[in-house]
């Protein structure tokens, strides 16, 4: 199954370049043809067709755990609640829905298109069942609740991790499943639906979203007493984000140099083509070494739109970094036909990175640029960049904490004061991001496993003179920090609260800052 996995990933990949190309010319045409509506029509049907096929190709890449995330805080209550309509028109009247969801549901990190089609396949297969069981009660139940899976839990599977978890149940009271059904459920292409009624995808789809948003599905059935199907995502502490305004103005353009990496000759000229219609001027190069070269002539670039999966030694996610290393915080944008762990292992996106889907339209990439180009400005000089009112300094800090509730609360509160926050579980991979990119501030707990957090300090000190320094602790000040190297660190003690935490951050730069 790994085998196939990556086998249809890969096919759906180039399938997504192919796609692209396609509807990037499609997309040119139809300015060409306005007025013609012969024309336009034509144009429109291909463009549709265009899509079903993008359709297709999303299903192998959730198959495959391959396809683009967007992952963000969402509640499931809202989200199901807003489904109800959806759901009924494509159920019908014949079906009885019934929707419970419990009190203060907790928020998951998913991405909310990617859930809602999950639900509805997860619908549409119960629907067939049920039909298939005649003229009996069709209801259809779905049910929201927190669960808190221990170990020895009979939900918890060999590869499922103890810890709370937001449950989503989808039960019918169609024809059921026999045992050796069960099993094959969640291969691709497996139907047990007459030919040309589904692909057998939408389930293999379902796991293949759940796995790569870090939860599990647990199916209960018994032929003649329906089927239950249950999604266990994974609990987040972070409050809900909320849905950016949607601007009814014409899309909009700019001025700005972009360096766009492609290494498709047929999609970096078509991706040319309408960065360039946009008003942006563009910086081509095939592959990530070319994008270095165009970097170290001393070229002015404002953006960096580049594909995730190149030949080459270097990859996107390589390349935004060294990148950035040169022109620290140079905005990035990523296209990919499917996403890789490299870019979002750590759940959202870090802040002046974007991530666009393949393939996608001349509306999508001029939102998505001017999304991502205010973000954070290049910083030529390597120092702390300015808000864009020019009024404070916004510091790129390195967060180090353990303790999951305390470093997502602390990285929250320092974002929410205009700061550029790289969060780190632990000193092995802070020492990672020190060696990747420019870091104004290093805020580490003292308690860390493994390397502490003053060995830590000394590494980093070592590799940035004058990087400042904040250490956070529950006991008293240490005696080492009375003299020597590390003396001008500021000690922050816990618990802290907003003002503490930004002031002490704020007189760690103040203090580096002076140092001659």
């Amino acid at each position: 199954m790994e085998a196939i996995g990556k086998l249809t990933g890969g096919v759906a990949h180039d399938f997504n370049n192919l796609l692209q190309v396609v509807s990037g010319n499609l997309e040119l045409l139809s300015r060409d043809v306005a007025g013609n509506e012969r024309a336009e029509r034509r144009i429109g049907n291909a463009l549709a067709g265009v899509a079903r096929g993008a359709r297709l190709s999303g299903q192998l890449l959730a198959f495959s755990r391959k396809q683009t995330l967007v992952p963000r805080v969402v509640c499931v209550e809202r989200l199901v609640a807003g489904l109800d309509d959806m759901l009924r028109r494509s159920l019908g009247e014949a079906i009885e829905i019934r929707t419970t969801i419990r009190d203060r549901i907790w928020n998951v990190l998913i991405d909310p298109a990617q859930m809602e089609n999950a639900l509805l396949n997860l619908a549409i297969n119960a629907r067939d069942a049920m039909e298939e069981q005649g003229d009996g009660r069709r209801q259809l139940a779905i049910e929201v609740d927190n669960v808190r899976l221990a170990e020895g839990d009979a939900p918890l599977q060999p590869d499922v991790s103890a810890g709370h978890y937001v449950m989503v149940a989808v039960t019918d009271t169609g024809s059921g499943m026999t045992p050796d059904i069960i099993e094959q459920v969640f291969e691709p292409f497996f139907s047990t639906k007459q030919e040309g009624r589904g692909t057998g995808l939408g389930l293999s789809m379902v796991q293949g979203f759940v796995s790569q948003s870090g939860g599990h599905i647990r199916i209960e059935s018994e032929p003649g007493h329906g089927t239950t199907i249950r999604l266990y995502l994974p609990r987040t502490t972070r409050a809900e984000d909320t849905d950016p305004a949607i601007s009814a103005s014409p899309v909009q353009g700019g001025t700005e140099t972009i360096l766009l990496v492609e290494d498709d000759d047929g999609v970096r000229d078509i991706a040319a083509a309408m960065v360039g219609e946009l008003g942006y001027r563009v910086l081509s190069a095939k592959d990530a070494a070319g994008a270095l070269d165009v970097i170290g002539s001393g070229a002015d670039v404002d953006l960096l739109f580049t594909d995730v999966i190149m030949p080459g030694w270097l990859r996107g996610p390589e390349l935004a970094r060294k990148a950035r290393e040169r022109i620290p915080g140079l905005p990035v944008l990523f296209t990919s036909g499917y996403a890789d762990d490299a870019i979002l292992q750590g759940g959202p996106l870090d802040a002046g990175v974007g991530l666009l889907a393949k393939p996608y339209t001349r509306e999508a990439l001029a939102q998505k640029l001017r999304q991502v180009l205010p973000m954070s400005g290049p910083d030529h000089d390597g120092g702390p960049a300015r808000d864009m009112a020019g009024s404070r300094t916004v510091l790129r800090l390195l967060l180090v904490e353990d303790d999951k509730l305390i470093r997502d609360n602390s990285a929250e509160l320092l974002t929410e004061d205009g700061h550029v926050v790289t969060r780190a579980a632990s000193a092995e991979r802070a020492i990672e991001v020190l060696e990747q990119g420019q870091i104004d501030v290093l805020i580490t707990d003292l308690g860390l496993p493994g390397i502490d957090g003053l060995e830590l300090a000394r590494i980093a000190r070592r590799q940035r003179p004058l990087l400042g320094l904040v250490f956070s602790t529950g006991t008293d000040s240490p005696d080492i920090l009375a003299s020597g190297p590390l003396a001008d660190a500021v000690l922050l003690r816990k618990p802290y609260d907003r003002k503490s935490l930004v002031a002490a951050v704020a007189a760690a730069s103040v203090v580096r800052r002076s140092v001659p």
